[in-house]
């Protein structure tokens, strides 16, 4: 098969996946071109990328689906954004995969070292995933990674037990469907350690350096611009810059760098 058919191929079955992560309501309109990209880059470097892909996505979509209402009444005071995942959160969770396929396309012979970079990533995103999303679901009060003082629900930085726990399930199960899906063991190994220790940078970053914002009329914290009363929130720490989104971003790097630096 020749290159652009190749290329067509992949694009094709890229497009379709995402088509129907957007007729479920799982994607935004651009967060469905960018998945587009992203599966397509993932295809082109062998199945299992593209499945391991997959797999990432959807149990992290089951999961945000679990006991919605529930985690959405705890949270609706304090996220930002909820429901469909748009171009911003996709490049957060999936910019990292997808130069590792990138690289694993240009530059073959290196397929445990970027396999390692590419489920490191995933397994960094997935257990921030699973540690949030279980631990907004069944866990107790949050508390700080730094002091322990309580935060509300949804809050960066914060965890629980049930959370934690959640955190290293979601970077193993990561790290067994790249060994059912025939990845390197030792590049799926990296990406367990890697996985929980972006996870970990996650929450540390989330509670000193991530923008911090607070509602003067409910004085209470928050991460969104305009609070659910109405009120228009601001500033109260953090870099400006540094969002939820760049701190996903960070965590699937740090995870995926751990993981390709653990392999050699």
């Amino acid at each position: 098969m020749s290159m652009l058919a190749q290329v067509g191929s992949a694009l094709a079955v890229a497009l379709f996946i995402a088509l129907l992560a957007r007729r479920a309501r799982a994607l935004s309109l651009d967060g469905a071109v960018v998945a587009t990209l992203v599966g397509t880059l993932a295809l082109l470097a062998g199945w299992r990328w593209g499945l391991l892909l997959i797999c990432y996505f959807a149990t992290s979509t089951v999961l945000s689906r679990l006991g919605n209402e529930r985690k959405t009444a705890r949270t609706i005071s304090v996220i930002e954004k909820g429901g469909e995942r748009d171009a911003m959160q996709v490049l957060a969770n999936g910019a990292v995969f997808a130069i590792a396929a990138l690289l694993a396309i240009l530059l073959p012979g290196h397929e445990t070292r970027w396999a390692a970079l590419g489920a490191g990533t995933l397994a960094a995103s997935a257990s921030d995933t699973w540690a949030t999303e279980i631990g907004t679901l069944v866990g107790g009060t949050p508390r700080s990674i730094l002091g322990f003082r309580p935060l509300p629900f949804g809050m960066s930085g914060g965890v629980t037990l049930a959370g934690s726990i959640a955190a290293i399930t979601g970077a193993g199960v990561i790290a067994l469907i790249a060994v059912a899906l025939a990845w390197p063991a030792r590049a799926a190994f990296a990406a367990f350690v890697g996985g929980v220790a972006g996870s970990s940078i996650d929450s540390l970053l989330g509670a000193t350096l991530q923008l911090r914002r607070r509602c003067v009329r409910c004085d209470c914290e928050t991460e969104r611009t305009i609070h659910d009363c109405g009120a228009t929130t601001s500033r109260a720490g953090g870099i400006a810059w540094l969002g939820n989104d760049a701190v996903n971003l960070i965590c699937g790097a740090a995870g995926g760098l751990l993981a390709l630096v653990i392999t050699g």
